[in-house]
């Protein structure tokens, strides 16, 4: 079994109630990973429902998640012919830590026109890009292996950029193949493009976060772009777009966080 399905692995404890531990295995600076949350609550939600792919899905992160034993509790929304819809709340000592939504398709089934009006993100080849490297609580780097395109890697070294963009590859580094479940965790791999211009100053906690998978990866290594545009009001967003390297577009995202510069 490759450890990110042994920590999304769910015991049942009635049809729609499930436990799990979070582990340390993708955290970031000591907090589970906002994109290993969610997809431990797909997994609960994918359980409960006889359409398996996961068109949408939406978090809401309500209160800190910690290291430890947690509840999954899922309540069905509605059931059609295209789509099921079911909620799910994600507990640990009695509170609601993360509220979930989930649209789901029935698998193999991708109706109307195909159309692309902008292509795959232009990206450095593999080699020339710089890994994230592994430090200290950032353990989801220990497991990923997500590498920037020196274009905007600049902040490493404290050259910022005009431009608030990361994009570059991404793939387990145990080389786990790519499914919906690990897709909404690469959604949010990367490190929030604000500090490619503004450095590692700027605080930048997940409020909403939003997952459209559109197919399933042909291809181990992925291609990921994140572009933040606006900061108002202390809140940024972030849109993701993530490629195989076919040219088939795979996921997008979007998140919704806060944003404070600090110093």
């Amino acid at each position: 079994m490759h450890l990110f399905d042994r920590d999304t692995d769910l015991e049942t404890l009635d049809g729609l109630t499930f436990r799990g531990r979070l582990t340390d295995e993708w955290s970031i600076n000591g907090n589970p990973n906002g994109g290993y949350l969610l997809a431990v609550m797909l997994s609960a939600m994918m359980r409960c429902t006889d359409k398996k792919h996961a068109a949408i899905v939406t978090a809401n992160y309500l209160s800190r998640t910690t290291i430890s034993d947690s509840e999954i509790r899922v309540e069905p929304i509605s059931k059609g012919s295209s789509f099921n819809r079911l909620q799910a709340g994600l507990f640990q000592d009695g509170r609601e830590k993360v509220r979930a939504w989930g649209t789901f398709a029935p698998e193999g089934i991708c109706p109307g026109d195909k159309r692309y009006e902008a292509g795959e993100p232009d990206i450095a080849p593999l080699a020339q890009c710089i890994p994230i490297p592994e430090i200290g609580s950032y353990t989801l780097y220990r497991n990923v292996d997500a590498r920037l395109d020196p274009a905007c890697a600049g902040w490493f070294s404290g050259r910022l950029s005009n431009e608030s963009v990361h994009k570059g590859w991404i793939k387990f580094k145990d080389d786990r193949p790519a499914d919906a479940l690990s897709l909404v965790l690469m959604a949010d791999a990367f490190p929030p493009p604000v500090l490619s211009s503004h450095g590692l100053v700027a605080w930048v906690p997940t409020i909403e976060f939003s997952v459209n998978v559109r197919a399933i990866p042909r291809s181990a290594w992925l291609k990921a772009q994140f572009r933040s545009r606006f900061i108002t009001c202390g809140l940024v967003e972030e849109d993701g777009e993530i490629w195989d390297e076919s040219g088939e577009l795979v996921l997008i995202s979007r998140q919704i966080a806060q944003f404070r510069q600090v110093g």
